[in-house]
């Protein structure tokens, strides 16, 4: 494979939907057509010198925001949506020209307007843009010492902009969910494929390399999950699947690849440990699938489902899973190019809701969570995005006095950095680490800032390249490295201010030390104000995913004693896989490196929850492919499983496997051990000691 080739199977793989590549070309080609088009109508209007600055940069803004905000939206949403860019950006500006005649009073509104456009974020997506877009106009309004008078000609630049990426995003931007399935799509296939590599890393690798191995295959594993979280986002969206298929059906068809990509590992891994000629065949199984020979891969996989010898089990159930493995892939690529249906009558429900094409983020899971503090104090009774604005609004308010006492002129980019580290973050472990990002990513961009602005010093067209490329780069790095993103907005500001003729390497010093001033003054309101503890809602998100695996094994036995399928397993399943990934997303400023304090055993005891999962996953297939009948055993102990995983919401879970030691007893009788059935149930049996004695004291 090329390194052109492989580099196109990263991008693919690693942006389901290629969401973020699709987002930041977006935003560049928007943003770099709005300069021209604003200053082409400044020109038109007879505008001048800084005034044509001006106007380019606003157009470019709303054209920048504009572009995120009309993201996969149909062409009706966007229009409605689109109609209040310029309501929110006027609103700000006449803010920021009223407090243009007093110091005092522009700074108190800067402070008005954090809380603001924080605070209106509750009342959906939309307001998310429209309360970002008030809070630009103010500070660009304030930030220009702009007048009553001004404002027709900075709100004509505000529609202008609008007008052109509403134009872009009804053209070459429009939305086509069918190619952003697709993509997700291939984005699943491929990471698939990255298992089936693991699993080939794990088997022939010697055995002190294999601690390594094991690793990535664990990162593969759920990384795959996350793809088909995409999948089920994506599979709500009109127009995203084919005609013929329905979001039911695709859902089950991903559990079952993502089952038997379980089994393939869990096996591998088992024959890795056995090592001699049975594991040298396992390898070789994998070499050939790996390399497109599935008839030989297949052949190979047979013959270890009749090998014989000590490890025979063992070896059946590798070659089992492969053999399935590569058939369903086979009977998917045929529907693809045969354009077959792929439906079930099952109603579809999305477990999963997208955001911009994004799985929702950390401030999602922490919505029901409660403030420390919330006994005595009433604000942090209130909701999150309320909380969040009171944060935003006093450390806007430290980082105003502070910014100013460090540089009266400059003082905003303190402002921005506590606006941003307060408003974009839950927990004050993650604010915390968003802030430490932000320096690290603006102290980097310093240094290339500096050597950019001397190379296309007195180049127009390079600086206009260099400013939209480093636009493009920093979007697309936004949602996974968010100091990569300052890295790039900080070459980015080089540029403008090397335009505006105010560039020196004291100003990008003097941005560092601002940005460190918003970075502290978010450090001490995370920490002290309104605080949401890390702990609190890592010990919430678990107890969601245990009260809905308590769920999902209770409607598991109701089905083992053949009562009517009220309950969705895979549905189940799939909201199992989003608890999981949420459960990650908000453990992780509190896993090493940066566990401050918590326990390094976390990341094992996450490994705990992935596994839980994967036997919850196995188990849904298996009811849904060998259950014709009842089994009344089998009821009885998932009945009792999920009482115990409901006891670990109460913390009351110690001596629960003492007394149902009889219960899980008939699932170890030989007959019953081997039915596939079995086997999901005593691996959780065999699990659920060790996530009681986890429970007590969180993750």
């Amino acid at each position: 494979m090329t390194v052109i080739r492989r580099a196109l199977v990263w991008v693919v793989a690693s942006d389901p939907g290629l969401t973020r590549l699709e987002s930041a070309l977006s935003a560049a080609f928007a943003m770099g057509g709005a300069l021209g088009v604003e200053y082409g109508f400044a020109r038109l209007n007879h505008l001048q010198g800084p005034a044509v600055i001006v106007a380019m940069l606003m157009g470019s803004v709303v054209a920048m925001q504009g572009s995120l905000a009309l993201a996969a939206l149909p062409i009706k949403t966007a229009m409605r949506r689109a109609v209040f860019f310029p309501v929110a950006m006027g609103s700000g500006m006449g803010l920021g020209a009223l407090g243009s005649f007093n110091t005092d009073l522009s700074l108190g509104l800067f402070v008005v307007v954090m809380f603001v456009a924080v605070a209106i974020r509750r009342f959906g997506p939309p307001f998310f843009f429209y309360g970002f877009m008030g809070w630009m106009g103010y500070f660009f309004a304030s930030f220009t010492g702009a007048r009553f008078a001004q404002l027709p000609a900075l709100l004509a630049a505000v529609i202008v902009g609008t007008a052109w990426v509403l134009l872009l995003h009804v053209t070459v931007l429009r939305a086509h969910p069918e190619r952003a399935m697709t993509r997700t799509l291939d984005a699943f296939r491929l990471r698939a494929r990255a298992v089936l590599q693991a699993v080939r890393d794990v088997v022939v690798e010697a055995p002190e390399m294999r601690d390594g191995a094991l690793q990535r295959l664990r990162s593969r594993t759920t990384q795959v999950a996350e793809a088909a979280l995409y999948v089920e986002g994506w599979s709500a969206e009109p127009r995203a699947l084919p005609v013929d298929w329905s979001g039911a059906a695709l859902r089950q068809h991903l559990i079952d690849i993502e089952h038997l990509l379980d089994e393939v590992s869990r096996s591998g891994a088992l024959l890795a440990e056995v090592g001699g000629s049975v594991a040298e065949d396992a390898g070789r199984v994998l070499d050939w699938l790996l390399e497109g020979h599935e008839g030989l891969a297949r052949k190979a996989a047979c013959e270890l489902c009749g090998s014989e010898g000590e490890h025979q089990v063992l070896a059946g159930e590798f070659g089992t899973a492969i053999v399935e493995l590569i058939d369903s892939r086979s009977d998917w690529r045929y529907r693809r190019e045969h354009d077959m249906p792929l439906r079930d009558e099952t109603g579809f429900q999305p477990m999963v809701t997208l955001f911009m094409g994004g799985l929702p983020g950390s401030p999602a899971a922490a919505q029901a969570v409660r403030a420390r503090g919330h006994r005595w104090n009433p604000l942090a009774r209130m909701a999150l995005p309320i909380r969040q604005a009171v944060q935003v609004a006093v450390s806007g308010g430290l980082a105003i006095l502070a910014g100013r006492w460090l540089s009266p002129e400059r003082y905003y980019w303190a402002v921005i950095a506590a606006f941003i580290m307060s408003a974009g973050t839950a927990t004050r472990s993650e604010a915390m680490l968003k802030g430490l990002n932000r320096v690290i990513g603006t102290l980097a961009g310093l240094v290339a800032a500096v050597g950019l602005a001397e190379v296309t010093a007195g180049h127009a067209s390079w600086v206009v390249v260099t400013v939209v490329l480093s636009m493009f780069l920093g979007i697309y790095w936004m949602r996974v490295a968010y100091a990569m993103m300052t890295f790039f907005i900080t070459i980015m500001l080089g540029q403008l201010y090397s335009v505006l003729h105010e560039f020196s390497a004291g100003l990008m010093v003097l941005r560092l030390e601002e940005t460190l001033v918003g970075a502290a003054a978010g450090f001490v309101v995370a920490a002290l104000v309104v605080p949401l503890s890390t702990k609190d809602t890592v010990e919430s998100v678990r107890r969601n995913f245990l009260e809905d695996l308590a769920q999902f094994l209770k409607a598991a036995s109701e089905q083992f004693r053949g009562k009517e399928k009220e309950a969705n397993l895979d549905a189940m399943v799939r909201r199992l896989e989003d608890r999981r990934r949420q459960l990650e997303q908000v453990s992780n400023p509190v896993t090493p490196p940066l566990s401050w304090g918590f326990k390094s055993s976390s990341s094992h005891r996450m490994t705990l929850y992935t596994a839980l999962t994967a036997h919850a996953r196995a188990l849904a297939v298996h009811i849904r492919r060998d259950n014709p009948g009842t089994w009344e055993a089998g009821a009885r102990a998932a009945e009792f499983l999920g009482a115990w995983a409901a006891s670990m919401v109460q913390g009351q879970a110690q001596d629960f496997f003492e007394s149902g030691r009889d219960v899980l007893a008939p699932l170890f009788d030989p007959d019953a051990a081997e039915s596939s059935r079995a086997r999901p149930l005593l691996r959780m049996g065999r699990l659920m000691p060790d996530v009681a004695k986890s429970s007590r004291g969180g993750l």
